[in-house]
């Protein structure tokens, strides 16, 4: 069978045609293919127009109660999926403030502890402003009234 395919392409290369019987023998086999290809290819179309023609009646009668099943079905997976993303989310978030709670360094912490003292600069030069605008308006001069500690 290689010998034969090898003096093909051989005889094909050449530039010299193919015998007669050969081409016969290869368009009755394409011929063939493609005719079962096509007689399936019709027969399936068929039966999908059958089932079609069946299955919309019954459609039409039991939407009432498949439209409203087809709702509750999406709903339900939407909501488990939900449901299983939140609690991977928390589940991940619980690690994390773990591990920084007990000194390990979790990504992110560095920008956490940036912006913690930011926060509490801001909130000390907040309330001394404050202390400040209360002691002018109460004439009680540069420390009058009470002190607070800053910790």
């Amino acid at each position: 069978m290689a010998d034969y395919m090898q003096h093909d392409r051989q005889m094909t290369h050449r530039g010299q045609q193919q015998p007669r019987a050969q081409q016969v023998i290869k368009a009755a086999t394409a011929v063939t293919a493609g005719g079962s290809l096509l007689v399936l290819s019709a027969l399936t179309l068929a039966g999908t127009v059958i089932a079609l023609t069946i299955a919309t009646p019954l459609l039409v009668i039991f939407s009432p109660v498949l439209v409203p099943a087809a709702i509750t079905v999406v709903l339900l997976v939407f909501g488990f999926l939900s449901s299983g993303g939140f609690g991977v989310a928390a589940l991940s978030v619980l690690a994390w403030i773990y591990r920084y709670m007990t000194g390990h360094h979790p990504p992110g912490s560095d920008q956490l502890d940036q912006a913690r003292m930011k926060l509490s600069g801001k909130a000390r030069d907040a309330r001394d402003k404050g202390e400040h605008l209360i002691n002018q308006a109460t004439g009680g001069g540069a420390h009058g009234g009470t002190t607070h500690t800053t910790q």
